[in-house]
């Protein structure tokens, strides 16, 4: 078995956007990013005990693990936890592509073992779980988590580490106010039932939740996410509307209320964070205690709104 329970803070920490890093403005957020501004990230992040940081080899194709290590230079490697995934789809055709990428990925994190290992998505379960035991029996992972698996896929996922005494102990899924597959399909619950963390990640909808963009302040054309979002906007406005006026009477953001919503629901939210000041907001948000009333409020709105947020890489739950 894993030798300890995983722990976590209440929040972690999103670097999809730091694959953007490579070539300024050049990825899917758009995002203008320098060694210097992440390196305060990190800074404000750790002062906060906001310490666990997620990324993947598919976050700029190695440009997200290449920048956080960067920016987490002279922190000891006890005093953060480090999150990366294995993508099917970019497997290579090794002996074993599995152990392939966790040691491309070692590389780049400048370290000797990950907290948090990750299959990515479910593109075939039988076939990629099975090449995790050995690395956790080496030590090289810590802990499993499937992301983008539905309940039949983790429960395979579980059974076949259970033949080596491990268990899948995360699941990372799509989970938002516009988007809760997750609980209609009984994953929350299953989470909560076997003593599973269940991390949310695009809780603010890259953006689209936080308040700041509206029809008349769109997001940024050129970047992916404007194409998806930009849309959609008018129909968010009552949500956002709802969750400034909630956040404004605590002296918190829409954003925050977003993060506070999925911090009561029992998960642990990944947000991304590209300035200093967002951590602020995480601080914020850990602090918000909504009412039933508010949370119940917030999701007929966002019923009402009436979109589809499912990510071109997602199944159903």
């Amino acid at each position: 078995m894993t030798s300890k329970t995983l722990t976590a803070p209440p929040v972690a920490l999103g670097t999809w956007a730091w694959g953007d890093s490579g070539e300024a403005g050049d990825g899917y957020f758009g995002s203008q990013l320098s060694e210097t501004s992440l390196r305060e990230v990190v800074e404000k992040a750790h002062a906060n005990g906001l310490t666990l940081w997620d990324t993947a080899v598919v976050y700029g194709m190695g440009r997200s693990e290449t920048a956080l290590a960067q920016a987490l230079k002279g922190y000891a490697r006890s005093e953060y936890q480090l999150s990366t995934k294995f993508t099917p789809q970019v497997a290579g055709d090794g002996d074993d592509p599995v152990a392939d990428m966790l040691e491309q990925s070692l590389d780049r994190l400048g370290t000797d073992y990950v907290d948090l290992y990750w299959i990515h998505n479910p593109a075939d379960v039988a076939r990629w779980t099975p090449l995790l035991i050995p690395l956790l029996q080496s030590g090289r992972i810590k802990h499993i988590g499937v992301s983008n698996h539905n309940l039949q896929e983790i429960a395979l996922a579980d059974q076949i580490l259970g033949k080596a005494g491990f268990r899948v102990e995360a699941v990372q899924n799509h989970y938002s106010l516009l988007y809760r597959s997750s609980e209609r399909a009984g994953i929350l619950q299953h989470c909560r039932e076997n003593d599973v963390r269940f991390f949310s990640y695009m809780v603010l909808e890259q953006g689209a939740l936080t308040g700041k963009y509206s029809p008349s302040r769109p997001l940024p054309e050129g970047s992916s996410r404007a194409a998806v979002y930009n849309e959609i906007l008018p129909q968010l406005q009552a949500l956002t509307d709802r969750m400034a006026a909630i956040g404004a009477a605590r002296g918190a953001s829409a954003a925050d209320v977003a993060t506070a919503w999925a911090i009561a629901k029992d998960t642990t939210p990944i947000i991304g964070v590209t300035k200093a000041d967002y951590v602020d907001g995480l601080v914020r948000a850990h602090g918000i205690e909504l009412a039933d009333e508010e949370i119940a409020e917030l999701e007929a709105l966002a019923d009402a709104a009436n979109v589809d947020t499912r990510g071109t890489w997602e199944h159903a739950m």
